[in-house]
């Protein structure tokens, strides 16, 4: 994790089954973290933000749950700054920015769009045993 996610200020982690029910799970957590963080689920990057965190663990929750019975979501926020991540241990880490490029619309695609839409970066880090990863989401506020 780069210094600029440690030095946030405000930290949330949750870890649930990788299930269908872990989408909602995951973006009711994130609405209460940012209550609790003072931002507004009125701000304009909160319904951007939360459709995209709902497309990645959907993405853990289809691809990844026959290797990962457990997916992990990191919200983080700072001053002018929204960061997550959603975690699970399957190998596999998506082409992010070739996702733009590829003829289907939604998951990885739609991802992109509203993150590069934003101003907002994303990265996928891999575990250290490389049989995982994390796709980070960082979002100017």
């Amino acid at each position: 994790m780069s210094t600029q996610l440690e030095a946030l200020p405000h930290r949330h982690v949750i870890t649930l089954p990788t299930e269908p029910s872990a989408v909602r799970m995951a973006r009711e957590t994130a609405e209460q973290a940012l209550v609790e963080w003072g931002i507004g689920l009125r701000h304009p990057t909160v319904d951007p933000a939360l459709l995209i965190l709902s497309e990645l663990v959907t993405n853990s929750v289809r691809h990844a749950a026959v290797l990962s019975p457990q997916v992990t979501v990191i919200y983080a926020s700072g001053p002018g700054c929204l960061a997550f991540a959603v975690h699970d241990r399957h190998p596999y880490q998506p082409a992010l920015y070739g996702a733009l490029t590829d003829a289907g619309t939604g998951g990885l695609a739609t991802v992109m769009e509203l993150t590069l839409g934003l101003g907002g970066t994303a990265v996928v880090r891999a575990d250290a045993d490389g049989r995982g990863k994390s796709i980070w989401i960082t979002l100017p506020l």
